[in-house]
């Protein structure tokens, strides 16, 4: 389904550019306005700055001078208005309206001898072509003719007390409640993921440790009681990464050193990351 964002008589030249931002963010670039205040506007210097390098969707911006001829196409309308009116089209938020089109694609989908039936009972649904999110303008919203002409008017959960959004605001949350319908991108993890330790690891650690307290006088070797097998267990629960390995093991070398005690054979053998420790 071709997505279209439509601003109506825009009047602040950053809304044009913010809205740019927030679509290609959420990987649209159909944006068209109707007439709006400055006849530049995709050229001024506050639309590029809040663009914030979505230039390419500005670069593909249409202006036209009625909103009949940015309705080329589509066949769902969807209104974005605020302000209460006595008639019009039901209002509903963005999640639920776009959750009950998702359904209704797919009964299409499944069922094709619905699609007549589902045509009738809900227009543009089942076969749409295009679906159209109108905006209005920052000082007067949108005309009640304009709203008329919408399947559905999406209205933003927000305080009741104030529930203003900037047009670039506003915009943004449709578009992100719209790309989830429509399936969204997948997270990008911001670190690497880490590597478990492996047992061999995690004992050669332990090893170490043990040494440490010894030699602290924390632990007597005499009569060690379940300290280093309840420590262990702790490890375990915990599944300590080959980095965590290298952090405990550097505390256990530093204690040693301190303390004058010598490594026991062996302790400092268990390679991390395919490389062994300094001995010592």
């Amino acid at each position: 389904m071709h997505t279209r964002f439509i601003l109506i008589n825009t009047s602040h030249a950053g809304n044009v550019g913010a809205a740019a931002r927030a679509m290609k963010t959420m990987g649209f670039d159909d944006l068209v306005l109707v007439a709006p205040r400055w006849p530049n506007v995709l050229r001024r210097e506050e639309t590029i700055q809040r663009a914030s390098g979505a230039l390419d969707v500005l670069d593909k911006c249409r202006i036209v001078e009625t909103l009949d001829e940015a309705l080329d196409g589509i066949t769902h309308l969807c209104a974005t208005a605020m302000t209460p009116r006595d008639f019009g089209p039901p209002t509903t938020t963005p999640r639920e309206h776009f959750e009950l089109l998702s359904k209704q694609e797919l009964l299409a989908q499944s069922a094709p001898a619905l699609e007549a039936d589902l045509a009738l009972n809900s227009p543009g649904a089942s076969s749409q072509q295009g679906i159209g999110f109108l905006f209005g303008s920052e000082r007067f919203g949108m005309r009640n003719e304009d709203v008329y002409r919408c399947h559905v008017c999406l209205s933003i959960p927000s305080n009741p007390n104030f529930g203003s959004l900037n047009i670039g605001a506003a915009l943004q949350v449709v578009a992100y409640e719209w790309r989830l319908a429509l399936g969204s991108f997948g997270v990008q993890a911001a670190t690497a993921p880490s590597v478990l330790a492996d047992a061999a690891q995690v004992t050669g650690m332990l090893t170490h440790l043990e040494q440490s307290l010894v030699a602290l006088g924390f632990l007597d070797p005499a009569a060690p009681k379940k300290l280093m097998p309840r420590l262990n267990a702790l490890f375990n629960r915990a599944q300590v990464t080959q980095e965590e390995i290298h952090i405990l093991r550097g505390i256990a070398k530093a204690i040693l050193k301190q303390t004058g005690e010598v490594p026991a054979p062996g302790a400092d053998l268990v390679a991390i990351d395919g490389k062994p420790l300094a001995k010592g």
